[in-house]
């Protein structure tokens, strides 16, 4: 859209507006209520006019209710005079709001709709029933053909055979009706009791009836005797098991189908990998990764029946994540490892495949046997799948040493992952503390900022930070983050981080005891945003202006402080008390009183500015 601003000289005006249009319209419709409605074909250049009176010159703000005028307009405002839509798109139809407010009276406000027409390629789809009686020996065989094509306005559908227009009782073999569940989006023909002369060329025309000189579109399909459904196989197994980086090709042929299906691959995670090569049916993925497991599925489609679906399986064998914890005699409620008493090591790696997964353990690299002090058991997958446990019962000084769990694949092809853990006197559960000095913490938006709990014990576990009101998202977006030194680094930081923060101690790499916490507030400070960030005020020699400058919202708000400047003229200083805004007036206008006037409002974490570009033009 194109805003242009037309201005009155002299006294004092609230706004006005009104908008025209100046562009491709198809037609103008006025509707009740004052709404107007402007037509657009899809891929022309929209252009709209907002025309404003007012005096001092209004500030113009073009929105937008639904969709996007652009990918900037979507997140904000269009304030300048010029708003071009080249290339429009369906989905930025909606109404435009064009407001135009001058401090004087309430803001001027005018809307108009867009509606964006358009009429893609109909698409036909044929689908057939059999029905047998019982005695088995007559049958009935009825085709249907279905049309179907997206459009704005509401398409009109009609039907030829060959060179033959299909009228509904045209032919008592024929059949053309809507189903009442699809409000007019499509259009079926049916054939009932197929007879020879049904063999034959079918044409679907969509009409929108050269609505904005949108032009009819029409789609064809052939209907033989041999018209069938798609079918295929899949030449590859189910599960493919393979280590990274392989090259994994799975091959997709097509057994029956008229006309010939196209095929096409498909993955239930979402798009295939960037490096995936197609060749017909034929998918390869060179150099395999984990990301790139899944179910992959091939599918056939001729538009006749539903579409053909085979997939199959990839697994890419993992070990990750490894991990142990420890758990103190949980007979006695004391959280430290005693002598005389049972302590239990768990050990869990995250496994793909989980059933090639195996483990054995070492004492001070000695093998290590199940035995009546020493019971190696294997969890139940369902319960905590990927974990073996050492229980040692009756701690003995001699017990004391580092115990290590090996977790391996018996397919093979992939490193193990072995896993310390050092029982011994010095061996004791975590303690959670923050430094007096970073709690409450105050930064400043745009810094980096360190959030830290110190913890100590032996073994130091991991640490999960939280916001303290669960249902907020830390700053990458997740609910909660691992570190494994106790710091969260936050980059950038922004007002919402704004809060509590919880760091607690996790059971792995630690103790399996209640967990222990810390709470650390962060205050972020950022400058005051203010308004207007700029305005034209025009006005006569002799004539008294008044500009005003307001905060929106800062923090600190306890020390925002204000300068009146003209030029590099310091004209007035003062401290916010409980208002929100201050003003200058300049009562008689001069010609050394023309100029930009800033207004630079103050508090700790910098300066929001307000100008004023006030001439007798």
């Amino acid at each position: 859209a194109v805003l242009t601003c037309f201005l009155s000289l002299g006294l004092a005006a609230p706004p006005t507006v009104r908008i025209v249009h100046s562009g491709l319209a198809c037609n103008i419709e006025e509707e009740r209520y004052s709404e107007r409605v402007y037509t657009i074909r899809e891929g022309e250049t929209l252009e709209l006019t907002c025309l404003v009176t007012g005096h001092p010159r209004p500030q113009i703000r073009w929105t937008k209710t639904a969709g996007s005028a652009s990918d900037r307009f979507q997140d904000s405002s269009v304030f300048n005079e010029t708003l071009r839509i080249t290339n429009i798109q369906r989905h930025q139809g909606g109404r435009y709001y064009c407001k135009a407010e001058n401090g004087l009276g309430s803001p001027a406000i005018k809307s108009i709709r867009v509606d964006v027409y358009y009429l893609d390629d109909p698409i036909v789809t044929v689908h057939q029933s059999i029905g047998e009686a019982k005695e088995q020996f007559y049958y009935e065989r009825t085709v249907f053909l279905r049309c179907v094509a997206n459009s704005n306005p509401p398409v009109r559908y009609s039907w030829r055979r060959g060179q033959e227009v299909l009228l509904q009782g045209s032919d008592k073999g024929v059949e053309i009706y809507e189903p009442f569940f699809t409000q007019g989006e499509t259009k079926i023909l049916k054939l009932k009791n197929l007879r020879p002369q049904d063999y034959a060329n079918y044409s679907c025309i969509a009409s929108v009836r050269n609505v904005c000189s949108i032009p009819d579109k029409m789609v064809s399909f052939r209907l033989s005797n041999k018209t069938a459904s798609p079918s295929i196989k899949l030449l590859v197994d189910d599960p493919i098991v393979v280590n990274p980086g392989e090259a994994i090709t799975l091959v997709c042929v097509t057994t029956g189908g008229e006309p010939a299906p196209s095929l096409t691959w498909v993955r239930s995670a979402g798009v295939l990998p960037e490096k995936t090569v197609l060749n017909g049916g034929t998918l390869t993925i060179p150099a395999i990764t984990s990301e790139d497991a899944g179910t992959y599925s091939c599918v056939a489609n001729n538009n006749v029946g539903n579409p053909a679906k085979k997939s199959t399986n990839i697994i890419v064998r993992a070990l990750k994540k490894g991990r142990f914890w420890i758990t103190p005699d949980p007979y006695h409620k004391d959280d430290n490892i005693q002598i005389g008493r049972e302590v239990k090591i768990s050990c869990q790696v995250e496994a793909v495949p989980s059933e090639e997964l195996t483990f054995s353990w070492f004492k001070n690299g000695r093998p290590l046997r199940s035995s009546e002090r020493m019971v190696i058991t294997q969890t139940d997958p369902d319960v905590s799948p990927g974990t073996t446990n050492l229980d040692i019962i009756d701690l003995k000084f001699t017990d004391f040493g580092t115990y290590t769990c090996v977790a391996s694949l018996k397919g093979g092809g992939i490193s193990d992952i072995s896993i310390d853990v050092n029982i011994s006197s010095s061996t004791v559960p975590p303690n959670l503390t923050v430094p007096q000095e970073k709690s409450p913490l105050v930064t400043r938006e745009g810094d980096t900022i360190e959030l830290q709990c110190q913890v100590t014990g032996k073994p130091k576990p991991i640490i999960l930070w939280s916001r303290a009101d669960k249902e907020v998202v830390m700053p990458d977006g997740a609910m909660q983050t691992e570190s494994y030194d106790g710091i969260l680094r936050i980059v950038n930081v922004s007002r919402e981080m704004t809060g509590t923060y919880r760091c607690q101690t996790s059971q792995y790499n630690g103790f399996n005891v209640k967990p222990r916490e810390a709470l650390v507030q962060l205050i972020v400070q950022y400058p005051p945003a203010v308004e207007p960030t700029f305005l034209e005020i025009r006005q006569g020699q002799g004539r008294s202006i008044t500009m005003s400058c307001r905060v929106l919202r800062a923090y600190p708000t306890r020390v925002l402080t204000y300068e009146w400047r003209l030029g590099s003229k310091l004209l007035r200083t003062g401290q916010f008390d409980v208002q929100d805004s201050t003003e200058y007036t300049v009562s008689s206008l001069s010609r050394d009183s023309y100029g930009i006037y800033n207004c630079n409002i103050i508090n700790e974490a910098g300066a929001g500015r307000c100008s004023f570009l006030v001439t007798g033009r």
